[in-house]
Formats: C-alpha cells, structure tokens, sequence
C-alpha cells in the first residue's frame, strides 16, 4: 500500500497584533456603550427600592395615625429644649416592625444619653436610600455658635454664583457615632432656625396634626422627602440638641427646590439623576424633579394654605 504525502505542509496561523489591536478596540466600544446603559438600570432599581421604602414609611405613619389618632410630633420636646428629642420615625417603629429597636428606647431620656449608647449605632435598612453614598454610621458633629449651621459653602461667597459643595454639618468636632437616616419630615417652607416649632409643614417640634388639618387635601401634601448626605447626615432617632444643626437632622424645609446647587443641608436631595423622591400624607410615592415650578413646590409642603395643586404641575 502506497501512502502519499501532500507536498504543501499545513500552517497555523495567530492573530497579528494589528487585529488583536482592532478587536480590543471593539470591546471598548462595546463597554463604553453598554456601562452607562447598566449604570441607568441599576439606578432605577435603587430608585424603586428607595420609593418602596417611603410606601412603607407613610404606611406605618397612616397605622400610627390610626392608633393614637395624630400623626407622631417632628420630635417630642419639653418646652423648647429640644429634650428628650425623639422624632417621627422613632415614634413610628413598631408600625414598620422594628419593636424590638422601639422597645429599648427610654423615650423619658435623650438620645445622647448612656442608655442609648448602643442604640445609636443601629442601622435600619428601610430609612436608607440604596444610591446614597454616605457612610451608614458617621460622627454627628457638635455644634458651633447658634448650632445652626446650614451646611454650605463660606458665607462670604455669593449664593448665585457658587455651588454650596465644600461645607458639610459634621465638618465639626465629632461628638459620638451615630446611624444614618435618608428621610426627613416636611417642616414646611421656611428657614427652620426660624422658629423649630411653627412650621407650615406637618412635622416640627411638638407637632401633633390629624390629616383632616391637611386642607390643602392629602393628595396635594408633602409628608417625607429624601436627603442625601453631601452635606451631612441626618439621623432617624431624633433631635440631638448638642448636634450642629440638631432640628434639620430629622425634617426638611422646602425653601429651594430639590438638589438645588446652592440649597442648604437642610433641603431635600437625593443622588438620584433628576430629582427627588417623596412620599404624600394620601400614602402615594411621587418623584419630583429638580425642575419643579418653586411656586408649586411649596404649596406642596404646606398643609393649609389653600393652595390648588394639580398633579400634572408636579
């Protein structure tokens, strides 16, 4: 038998680094096109996890509002102390299923006492925001002067032409460690180192109103809104009175609208791309954009000042 042998020998061929070059090119542009698309669906899913969130927080207030016929205060207080200090969502615990936190709250001491020393650490997942950057556990700075700091840029730059980027609440000798809250009570739509305990807004101090003195209809009025922590942090126990900006640490003013750049710490923000969520006293989620009529958005945060509210304005 004969065996014949093919005169030309078989050659493997490699990729020449020109076509390695081309093909590595393509898989950058591929990356490039596909990452912000990743980017933006899993901000939505954080987007809806924080509004799920806010439904279950107003949910809980509507139970609590059911149980003892008032929502809770902005914070409870003897006189104008800001003591005991305990604020909304620490009234509003056992309706979101945390009693075993609720319970081992002294409400009769304030929250910068012994007793609490563990409890300030605890981190509860639904008053967190998933696309906030902030740490879940931060040292609370303690006031300066009036303790009324607003968290924003020196005071000697002009607000309409510097962004409020480089001055957070907690740029101040730390006090303690303390957990992070992203929601706020809507206090109304002033300053509130104005007066803590007269707000135009459901929750201030020693608040205590029924949705039926929500005239402007619970349908066209804010309850809770988001902030971020860019400027600092807010918490969900309550007023530290010692703490730099010790009432907005737990509600909100709506004197500049969302993410406004040279807004204060005490605005609603959020690092969702566009605006903010918020939940209403009718139990809804809404998110407002950054472009909301101002005019509009604080008719919104008012609970009684006649206003007509559409909701194709927001």
């Amino acid at each position: 038998m004969r065996i014949e042998h093919s005169g030309a020998a078989t050659l493997r061929r490699g990729f020449t680094l020109v076509e390695l070059l081309v093909v590595i090119a393509i898989i950058g542009i591929l990356v490039g096109l596909l990452l912000p698309a990743v980017q933006a669906a899993r901000e939505a899913v954080r987007r809806i996890s924080c509004k799920n969130n806010l439904h279950q927080v107003v949910l809980a207030t509507h139970n609590y509002h059911d149980t003892f016929s008032r929502l809770p205060s902005g914070w409870e207080s003897r006189g104008t102390s800001g003591l005991p200090g305990w604020g909304w969502a620490a009234a509003v615990l056992n309706q979101m299923e945390q009693t075993s936190i609720h319970d081992q709250i002294d409400f009769t001491q304030p929250i910068d006492a012994a007793v609490h020393t563990p409890l300030r650490g605890y981190v509860i997942a639904g008053f967190i925001c998933p696309s906030d950057t902030g740490e879940d556990v931060f040292a609370i700075g303690e006031a300066e002067g009036d303790g009324h700091g607003h968290g924003h840029e020196d005071d000697d730059h002009d607000d309409e032409d510097h962004e409020h980027e480089s001055e957070s609440v907690d740029d101040t000798d730390p006090l303690f460690s303390i957990s992070k809250s992203n929601y706020a009570g809507v206090f109304g739509t002033f300053d509130i180192h104005d007066d803590a305990y007269a707000g135009d807004g459901l929750f201030y101090g020693n608040s205590a109103h029924r949705f039926r003195d929500a005239t402007d209809g619970l349908s066209s009025t804010l309850m809770y809104g988001e902030r971020n922590s860019r400027l600092g942090g807010s918490i969900w126990h309550g007023v530290v009175p010692t703490a730099n900006a010790a009432e907005s640490r737990v509600v909100g003013a709506a004197d500049h609208t969302p993410n406004d750049p040279i807004g204060h710490f005490e605005d609603f923000s959020s690092y969702h791309p566009g605006g903010v969520n918020f939940a209403l006293a009718d139990g809804s989620v809404r998110f407002i954009p950054d472009t909301v009529d101002l005019r509009v958005y604080k008719a919104l945060a008012t609970r009684n000042n006649q206003e007509v509210v559409q909701l194709s304005d927001f």
